[in-house]
């Protein structure tokens, strides 16, 4: 791969930081803008990144990290919003991407990596949140021939301190009894550092521009399976209880209104199509993708031993 000068966008995020750290070891000079420059000092240990506090929704920020860029990869997402009207995924997801797009050709920018979702579709999507990464996804295709893109649509991704499994861990860890909304919504969980190994591959490789690539890992799951199988890991037993349709809205439409939005109705309307792949993306890239059982008692499963090592020297007074 030769080494360029790429800008990362979400560079913070769970994805981010695990392909910044592949990216600086090839030696490419990294662009990571952040709003909180003092919360992210680690970055700071490569070599050749730039961390820039800015706002990325303002055009002239996006022009000023996008000058003299060979590639933009924006992994910026969000699963909430503040508000309940779908404005806050418009706005990150969609107007955000149009913003980038103006912006890689108005610097001519060569090539820009998207990260979206399986079941993104502006028209189809039954959630806020997949409506507008559709749209997003749309702007992308319709920027012309001068803007060279990947488009990258994974089903949920796990790894070490994801949002994911371990927030089902942290709610397992103080409910003798799980009750979880859409228990029959299937999903393929892709290991986080198999779609860095995508991205890497799309940088490298010319024949992956243009495509869209659903990325789905080895194995498919329920998500009462998924939320069983973390607590197998962890080592805890408890009972998981699936919700109904009705009793899954019902319990939507009362997390959405908790501190930190744990679960919402976009949330749920999400869940109301399965997570899994209709084309293998990684057959393309030749990249072969870890199976989420093999790894994840791997980092889940000390957690409960830690757990139990603590609640002992509680106990005896130490």
């Amino acid at each position: 791969m030769k080494k360029s000068v790429i800008c990362v966008l979400g560079g913070s995020g769970f994805v981010g930081h695990r392909l910044l750290a592949r990216l600086a070891n090839q030696g490419h000079h990294l662009r990571v803008p952040t709003r909180y420059r003092e919360a992210h000092k680690d970055f700071l240990v490569q070599p050749d990144l730039e961390l820039i506090q800015c706002d990325i929704h303002r055009q002239q920020n996006l022009d000023s990290l996008f000058e003299g860029c060979d590639s933009v990869i924006n992994l910026v997402g969000i699963l909430n919003e503040k508000a309940h009207d779908g404005s806050g995924f418009e706005h990150v997801h969609t107007e955000l991407t149009r913003k980038i797009v103006e912006s890689c050709q108005r610097n001519q920018v060569p090539y820009l990596i998207y990260l979206s979702a399986i079941n993104a579709s502006s028209e189809q999507g039954p959630s806020h949140y997949l409506r507008s990464k559709g749209e997003a996804e749309n702007i992308i295709r319709r920027s012309g021939r001068e803007l060279a893109s990947t488009i990258l649509q994974p089903s949920v991704i796990f790894g070490m301190n994801d949002s994911f499994s371990n927030r089902f861990a942290d709610l397992l860890r103080i409910l003798p009894i799980f009750p979880l909304a859409a228990p029959r919504a299937r999903m393929a969980p892709v290991y986080v550092e198999d779609v860095v190994s995508v991205i890497m591959r799309c940088l490298d490789d010319r024949g992956l521009h243009g495509k869209t690539l659903q990325l789905c890992g080895p194995e498919v799951f329920s998500l009462q399976e998924i939320v069983q199988l973390i607590a197998t890991s962890m080592q805890c037993k408890r009972r998981v209880i699936g919700l109904s349709d009705s009793l899954s809205r019902l319990q939507a439409a009362v997390f959405e209104y908790f501190p930190g939005k744990p679960f919402s109705r976009d949330n749920y309307n999400s869940l109301k199509v399965h997570s899994l792949c209709s084309e293998d993306g990684f057959a393309q890239t030749g990249i072969n993708p870890h199976h989420f059982s093999k790894l994840i008692p791997g980092w889940l499963g000390p957690i409960m031993a830690r757990d139990k090592r603590d609640s002992a020297r509680r106990t005896a007074g130490r």
